[in-house]
């Protein structure tokens, strides 16, 4: 592993030793351990059942599904399988545990001893993962306030016994920027193999950090700090360097630290004390009864391992190696699922297309347009798209028209070609097709003739008069050279008689 710079003056006298923990909503049709609806974002308390209620004399069964993308988890983060496994229950009492307990693993976890490589501004690092186990879900509780205005606390338990993968590293994160790069890089990870949609916006994607720090030198570590409630990347590395800092402090102090629970408070950029820490002894864990130890198959593992998918790292190097995109494009393209997607099928569609100009419509006009309104992002067909770019990159179509081209296809889904041939937009590349037009915005500015001839910077100002007068079809820049080309074949006269003076 490779540690970065110190980014607070705290890491100069302090080595930070930081685990993360992440839970990860997966992507299944149905529940972990029935048959109910894992589209929990819908009205509460609508997709329930007496097992997810956690009734008594309900038995679990195994999503098949989850399991799956939990070991394709494993292969990506190059994680071991135990032949077997098993499920643990995991005791402890609140509100959104309907059973008082929940289904999870302990010791023999369906991934192991796995790694995930990244890059920082400090270099390349490797962060060892623990573990990758599937458990069930909690229910969500809802703190509102009723018609008579007092405070009440409701659960949905739309949530409650959906499958949920936990990743747990080992301590090798040392700043605040890596714990941000890891879970950007596994958030990355996760998308590409399907496992999880895994937007920490919308809870599919949840990052805890450990956080301790030692005297530099020492090998001991300190007290731990666990903080929650960070709902991006910038409050992972937010809250982290906060509480490095408020460690920090308190050290230099000679103050004792608890082992807490902290939240983050995105507002106030602090942390703030909500329980006291439990240790893994506090859950009681035991063997589930009712479900048997899971035997993983060599072939079935070896199935799952030939189905996976391109992982983030290798894409992002494909790209840069082969295509010639920058480190940037490459990176933000692999970053969202849908822009790879639509990148590779336009590459597809037209295989002579040009990958840079390609790229830059995907991380420009495509993502912007993603971000704002999706539904006109999911109109957008990679045939259309790598069509648009070849007519642009082969001058048959202007910046400016291609982007109301591109405006209008995702508008309504209408293809390339017949929309430049409705609105006739097809560019002007013909320097003798454009030479009437020229003549007559030199006659009709004889001002800028002049200044031009004079060494005064009027030649943009002709351009873009021949660029408004052909409606933004012509080539600019054969326009340029057209304009130029005629004012210093006539430097005495200009057209129609007029005098350049």
């Amino acid at each position: 592993m490779v540690s970065s710079a110190p980014s607070s003056p705290a890491l100069e006298r302090y080595e930070a030793v930081i685990g993360i923990e992440v839970h990860c909503q997966l992507k299944t049709a149905s529940k972990m351990f029935c048959g109910c609806s894992n589209g929990y974002a819908d009205a509460p308390n609508t997709h329930v059942c007496p097992v997810c209620l956690g009734l008594p004399g309900t038995l679990p069964v195994i999503n098949r599904k989850a399991v799956e993308l939990v070991l394709a988890t494993g292969v990506a983060i190059n994680a071991e399988t135990p032949p077997a496994t098993r499920w643990d229950r995991k005791n402890y009492f609140y509100p959104d545990l309907p059973k008082g307990y929940q289904i999870s693993q302990y010791d023999l976890p369906l991934a192991s001893n796995g790694r995930l490589t990244f890059e920082t501004s400090g270099g390349e690092v490797t962060i060892r993962i623990t573990r990758a186990h599937l458990e069930e879900d909690t229910a969500k509780l809802i703190h509102a306030t009723d018609a008579a205005g007092r405070r009440v606390s409701l659960v949905d338990f739309n949530r409650s016994g959906a499958p949920l993968m936990e990743i747990v590293t080992e301590p090798d994160v040392r700043s605040a920027e890596q714990a941000r790069r890891y879970a950007e890089e596994l958030q990355a990870l996760l998308r590409a193999i399907g496992a999880s949609d895994a937007d920490m916006e919308r809870g599919q994607m949840r990052v805890e950090a450990n956080v301790s720090l030692r005297p530099r030198g020492t090998e001991a570590f300190g007290t731990r700090v666990e903080v929650k409630n960070m709902n991006s990347f910038r409050s992972v590395e937010r809250a982290i360097a906060f509480e490095i800092d408020r460690q920090a402090d308190a050290l230099d102090g000679g103050e004792e630290l608890s082992q807490d629970t902290r939240g983050w408070n995105e507002d106030r950029g602090s942390t703030y004390v909500m329980r006291s820490k439990e240790d893994s002894h506090d859950y009681r864990y035991f063997p589930e009864p009712d479900l048997p130890p899971l035997r993983v198959d060599r072939d079935w593992l070896a199935a799952i391992r030939g189905q996976l998918a391109e992982l983030p790292a290798d894409r992002r190097a494909r790209y840069q190696r082969d295509l010639g995109l920058s480190a940037y494009d490459a990176a933000v393209i692999v970053g969202e699922p849908a822009a790879a997607s639509l990148f590779e099928e336009a590459r597809s569609a037209s295989t002579d297309v040009d990958a840079k100009a390609l790229a830059n419509w995907v991380t420009g006009a495509y993502l912007g347009l993603l971000k704002t309104d999706p539904d006109a992002a999911s109109r957008v067909r990679p045939g259309e798209l790598a069509d648009l770019v070849r007519r642009v990159t082969a001058g048959e179509l202007s910046g400016t028209n291609a982007k109301e081209v591109f405006a209008a296809h995702a508008g309504d889904g209408s293809s390339v070609a017949s929309i430049v041939d409705a609105r006739g937009l097809r560019q002007i590349s013909d320097a003798s097709a454009l030479g009437a037009v020229i003549d007559e915005v030199i006659a009709a500015n004889p001002k800028a003739v002049a200044d031009h001839r004079a060494g005064k910077p009027a030649l943009g100002f002709l351009v873009g008069q021949v660029m408004k007068a052909t409606r933004g079809q012509a080539n600019a820049a054969v326009v340029q050279e057209a304009v130029r080309t005629r004012l210093d074949a006539a430097p005495d006269a200009a057209p129609d008689g007029d005098t350049a003076t």
